[in-house]
């Protein structure tokens, strides 16, 4: 009898998802909110404009892939090109009951120099440079409902910075190893930062900044599907690490 059971436990240890954590993925603006945008010159004197919104969400679906491969429950803010809110985002991270959340975004600059990919986690910080990246993700709060997400984004940080900040720290050292060395991308670290968008999800979260629209070199690295493909890789091979050195009494102020 024992041998029975040990057996149907082992079968249906077997035929269970090895993972039963749940990951929203965030494709950063959309619809009316393009985010970046850039020139893509081909040819002679050819060229068509490159959108934020666009690649983020080829690169979210493609993560978004890559998870489900590893038995992740995944889903996206949104799989086509929407306006999705910032409090909508947080409804939907709720309603699926979201363990972690990850918001993929381009960065961009006025100058063409500025290159690399850093990620970001919710927290405090007295950084100018940073901040610069905090006015543009969160330009579109004003009034009280930018005084009402302070308040949160404090409370929030207290409950989440330490797993956020693990999170972080391991995608970001898989994106180094898999397509940092491999692309020759500058790696611009790991980062504090106060984005609404984390602190309304209420749950441990991290905001991905691939590389700059505003550099044509590295425009040409982003565009590329094969980029694309070994990021969201890194991402969900950084993530997975970090699971496992995990237990499952994640903080929620759900």
């Amino acid at each position: 009898m024992k041998v029975f059971i040990f057996i149907c436990t082992l079968l249906i240890s077997l035929i269970l998802p090895a993972q039963a954590v749940t990951i929203l993925i965030d494709p950063g603006h959309g619809g009316e909110d393009e985010g970046a945008r850039a020139r893509f010159y081909y040819g002679k004197k050819k060229w068509r404009l490159i959108r934020e919104k666009d690649i983020a969400l080829s690169l979210a679906k493609k993560i978004h892939e890559e998870l489900g491969k590893r038995n992740f429950n995944s889903y996206l803010t949104r799989s086509v090109d929407r306006t999705v809110s910032l409090a909508e985002r947080a409804e939907i991270a709720d309603k699926i009951k979201a363990d972690y959340f990850i918001s993929v975004h381009v960065n961009a600059s006025e100058a063409n120099e500025p290159r690399g990919f850093e990620t970001y986690y919710l927290d405090n910080h007295n950084d100018s440079a940073i901040k610069k990246v905090e006015s543009v993700e969160n330009k579109n709060l004003k009034g009280e409902e930018l005084i009402v997400n302070k308040i949160l984004t404090d409370l929030v940080i207290d409950r989440t910075v330490k797993y956020s900040k693990g999170l972080a720290t391991s995608i970001h050292s898989r994106i180094q190893k898999i397509v940092g060395k491999k692309y020759k991308l500058k790696d611009r670290g790991v980062k504090p930062g106060l984005f609404y968008v984390l602190a309304l999800t209420k749950r441990p979260a991290i905001l991905l900044e691939v590389g700059f629209l505003s550099n044509s070199r590295e425009l040409n690295k982003l565009l590329n599907d094969r980029f694309q493909d070994r990021y969201a890789k890194a991402v969900a091979q950084g993530l997975s690490e970090y699971i496992k050195n995990q237990s499952k009494s994640e903080p929620s102020l759900l």
